[in-house]
């Protein structure tokens, strides 16, 4: 049986969240590698290393973001970036928030941060998508 051809919205979602979890995973890989690599060989703590990790990956997020995964939207690139560094700070804070809990209940740092990073991308998409990349 022949499947009907999917509308072009539909397509465009599934390219939007393609691209979502290729460039989320990419910069989770980043903020996840520099904190490891932070603690691991020069000593900070995980909680200082995980600023650090989050400001590097933001950079690799809103750019694959800005020209990947919301292309389409063609918002203003400097409202873009003022928007989605308030949504990212915002996941950030959960995100340490979580992570110093994880911590304080004995959980290994690297495992704790793949689990609070992976928590955290579920609200920086629909953030982002309804309000950081707009248009209007």
């Amino acid at each position: 049986m022949n499947q009907p051809e999917p509308s072009p919205s539909t397509r465009s979602t599934r390219q939007r969240v393609a691209w979502f979890l290729i460039v989320g995973a990419t910069a989770a890989a980043v903020h996840w590698g520099v904190v490891v690599g932070l603690v691991s060989m020069q000593g900070l703590t995980p909680l200082l290393a995980n600023v650090v990790g989050w400001l590097v990956a933001f950079v690799f997020s809103f750019l694959g973001h800005y020209h990947l995964t919301f292309r389409d939207q063609e918002a203003p690139l400097a409202r873009s970036l003022l928007r989605f560094f308030c949504v990212s700070a915002a996941g950030f804070a959960i995100n340490q928030t979580l992570y110093a809990t994880g911590l304080a209940l004995g959980q290994p740092y690297d495992w704790a941060l793949i689990c609070v990073l992976l928590m955290v991308a579920v609200l920086t998409y629909f953030l982002s998508r309804r309000w950081a990349f707009m248009r209007l």
